[in-house]
């Protein structure tokens, strides 16, 4: 089968765009992270891909790529942290990888956001301390056949964004 791209390129990518970024780390979103988003949302297949920011008790959406003719969220949109996904997979009461998020919605394990979620995947974003940043998600409206090594390259991702958010180690003198 002839695929129009590497499967590594994308990770090979991703790195070289967020590497090549300022080394002035400030808990600012690098300039590159929509781009980032666009490229993992359409080769992951998902529908929307997001960073959140996740402080004083909210989730905001800090960047947001959706597919044409869908935009469930956008960039700024923010709400309460305990309604969020982002906050169940961070605590671990929602797995990273969901394959068909229909059922936990039905059970109530998961927040209805009031648009169909198929397959999603979300990872935290730690900084070099631990702390946590917020998540990196996408989700489609269809389920996905094979997420396994999606929610690998979201994790990359994830953690070379927070190589990028995170303070510089203090020198010695």
């Amino acid at each position: 089968m002839f695929l129009d791209y590497n499967p590594d390129d994308l990770d090979v990518t991703i790195t070289e765009l967020l590497v090549a970024t300022s080394d002035a780390a400030d808990h600012e979103l690098p300039a590159v992270v929509p781009a980032v988003l666009q490229m993992l949302r359409q080769r992951l297949g998902m529908d929307v891909a997001f960073v959140s920011q996740i402080a004083d008790g909210r989730r905001t959406f800090m960047a947001v790529d959706s597919a044409p003719g869908f935009s469930p969220v956008e960039a700024g949109m923010s709400d309460p942290v305990e309604e969020s996904w982002c906050q169940r997979v961070v605590e671990g009461r929602l797995p990273e990888k969901i394959g068909n998020a229909a059922p936990y919605v039905a059970a109530g394990k998961a927040p209805d956001p009031g648009f169909p979620i198929g397959t999603h995947l979300s990872t935290p974003v730690r900084l070099a301390g631990g702390q946590l940043y917020g998540t990196l998600c996408c989700f489609s409206r269809g389920v996905q056949a094979d997420a396994d090594a999606d929610i690998n390259r979201l994790r990359y991702t994830a953690n070379l964004l927070a190589q990028k958010l995170s303070p510089p180690a203090p020198q010695p003198a």
